[in-house]
């Protein structure tokens, strides 16, 4: 493969601090890499360097003459006083850009809900964010360097860049490099990863599960000691290790050293103890949306937000919601909250219901702004439990992240992630039974977000997030439901895969319905799914579907047994080697699962279910 470009012997010093030491790496043709690390240690500063746009203490950065090279800001850098026409496509007129079917396809996939003709300074964070998405990639490049690209994009947006970056070129032509924490988007597009840390970056084959692997792999040979940061390592590689095989199937490297360090890892989360937990704490109601409507905020009267829609949180419940920009994912929390009321309809509050919100902008720390981040947490309560264990204010602050140092570093001089941390800290130790988190991973790093993951495994109350983070929803969060912006909320039991395939039907002209099993009390509307199967098709499919569901229970004793079986042989080290052959097949029953479900879902829609 041709060299594209590269830096060698690469310095960077802030003041009294070391960012880059010493750094030698390059970029190939076909190279698909994502750059991940602390906010902090140097991933912005590295990508900067490598596209000439800033320049090193030390050392060169050399490329190839012929090498044109794309560049995505972290920050807004488009001319607000420009229509998004001109910003895109500059003066050129319509038909010349049309013609190329390149230029189309990027037109289409992120600003064809965008008005041509608005200013930019008018358009939302998101619609901002695909139009410099737009206008880089309809150019001609041969690098393209993304940081934070999925900052402000939807869950479909998200998808359709990975789709179009797998696309772009061909195996062994261009490259890209990305700086990101969303782990799903790293796991995607990329076949490796450089992890910059201490001032130097290390290289890993394939996307973040690999890395996750790998880092596991290279902790464990190096002995290291550090039990708070290996803990967590080792909790996220068992999550992973129990997803989909595709997650396992691209490292190259051996992985048997990887069982065994998992094998003694329990799951994540008791499902059933966390019920009980809340359960005591919550009773049995906890927050219900009944028939509720809700106009548009400002809207003609007779413009829903919401219509007739029906939810009901359960205790130690974990919901993700998706939906596309302007669906009400927000506005629902509120209503939740109880910060806003229904146009119609009622919503139930438990008696004991105490709730905590994180917001995306986290105003909510202006008022603490001149404490310090240990005084903030120590003026709230100084000890608190977490998965039934006592932790001081120190403690848990440190356990996120903040080190002696930095618990006291005044909140004004935080960082956005930073804040983000100290927010979430903040809100549990009002020790909340329904926790709401919106867009949690906003400036997050991905050690970070793994170290908010634990926090939220052994929490017991009933949790409700709204993401366009895949692997969050799919890690903390039990099922997921939709909006998608036609008044109503839809349950997805295929997960986030099956919110994309809802979308691209409604933006193919088909009608969403029965797969998206509408969650409404309503007797008719858009959501409802109406079977028009024969009397005889619908005795088929009620056999089928009480046979899957026996199935279904022997898969569920089957996995438990196996369960048990990797429980005993990892308390044996003469049975480590069991390990390999067991985790196949809980693969195997998983699959055999999937299959079953579908055909389940299959069997309900021609029932009318």
């Amino acid at each position: 493969m041709a060299h594209l470009l590269g830096g060698e012997n690469l310095s960077v010093s802030y003041a009294t601090r070391t960012v880059l030491d010493g750094v030698t790496l390059g970029l190939e043709e076909g190279d698909r890499i994502g750059v991940v690390g602390r906010n902090g240690d140097g991933k912005s500063t590295l990508m900067r360097l490598l596209s000439l746009r800033s320049t090193p203490d030390s050392g060169r950065v050399t490329k190839r003459g012929d090498v044109n090279v794309g560049y995505l800001d972290q920050s807004d850098v488009l001319d607000g006083d420009l229509t998004v026409g001109a910003a895109i496509v500059g003066d050129q007129a319509d038909y010349e850009w049309a013609r190329n079917p390149q230029i189309r396809e990027v037109m289409g996939g992120l600003v064809s809900d965008v008005d041509w003709h608005a200013n930019v300074h008018a358009l939302s964070g998101g619609q901002k964010r695909r139009v410099a998405l737009a206008k880089l990639l309809i150019e001609d490049h041969d690098v393209i360097m993304l940081d934070e690209p999925t900052n402000h994009l939807d869950v479909e947006g998200v998808a359709w860049l990975s789709r179009h970056l797998k696309t772009r070129w061909r195996a062994n032509q261009g490259a890209f490099l990305v700086v990101t924490h969303d782990r799903w988007f790293l796991d995607e597009v990329c076949t490796k990863t450089w992890e910059v840390h201490d001032g130097i970056v290390d290289p890993f084959d394939g996307g973040y599960a690999a890395y996750v692997l790998a880092r596991a792999e290279r902790d464990r040979a190096a002995s290291v000691t550090e039990s708070k940061r290996q803990q967590l390592v080792k909790k996220e590689l068992a999550w992973l290790r129990r997803g989909a095989p595709a997650r396992t199937a691209k490292p190259k490297f051996r992985i048997e050293a990887a069982n065994a360090l998992i094998a003694d890892v329990p799951e994540p989360r008791d499902s059933t103890a966390l019920s009980k937990m809340a359960t005591a704490r919550l009773g049995k109601d906890v927050l219900d949306l009944e028939h509720v409507s809700l106009d548009f905020l400002g809207g003609d009267p007779g413009q829903k937000l919401f219509d007739n829609i029906t939810l009901r949180l359960a205790p130690g419940e974990r919901l993700g919601l998706v939906g596309v920009n302007g669906a009400g994912k927000t506005t629902l929390l509120k209503l939740l909250n109880g910060e806003i009321q229904p146009s119609s309809g009622k919503v139930k509050r438990g008696k004991t219901v105490v709730t905590a919100v994180l917001t995306q902008e986290v105003k909510e720390l202006d008022d603490v702004s001149d404490l310090r981040v240990i005084e903030v947490i120590e003026r709230e309560k100084r000890s608190f439990n977490v998965g039934g264990k006592e932790f001081s204010a120190g403690q848990l602050v440190e356990q996120l992240g903040f080190t002696n140092e930095k618990q006291w570093t005044p909140v004004r001089d935080l960082s956005g992630g930073e804040r983000r941390r100290l927010q979430l800290l903040r809100l549990l130790v009002g020790e909340p039974n329904v926790l709401m988190l919106d867009e949690p991973t906003n400036d997050l790093d991905t050690d970070t977000l793994a170290a908010v993951e634990d926090v939220l495994d052994g929490w017991p109350g009933t949790l409700v997030v709204v993401s366009h983070d895949r692997y969050l929803l799919e890690r903390v969060t039990d099922h997921q439901m939709a909006l998608l912006g036609d008044g109503k909320i839809r349950a997805l039991p295929r997960g986030v895969d099956q919110y994309l395939e809802l979308r691209e039907s409604a933006l193919a002209g088909s009608t969403v319905t029965g797969g998206g099993n509408p969650v409404t009390s309503a007797s008719s509307g858009p959501a409802q799914a109406v079977s028009g199967a024969s009397e005889a098709e619908k005795r088929d499919a009620r056999k089928a579907k009480n046979r899957i569901e026996r199935q279904l229970g022997k898969i569920t004793q089957q996995e438990e047994k196996i369960h048990a079986q990797m429980t005993t042989a990892s308390a044996d080290p003469s049975k480590v080697g069991q390990l390999a052959e067991l985790n196949k097949k809980l693969k195997d029953l998983s699959t055999d699962r999937e299959a079953l479900e579908l055909e389940w879902l299959e069997a309900l829609e021609v029932l009318g279910e």
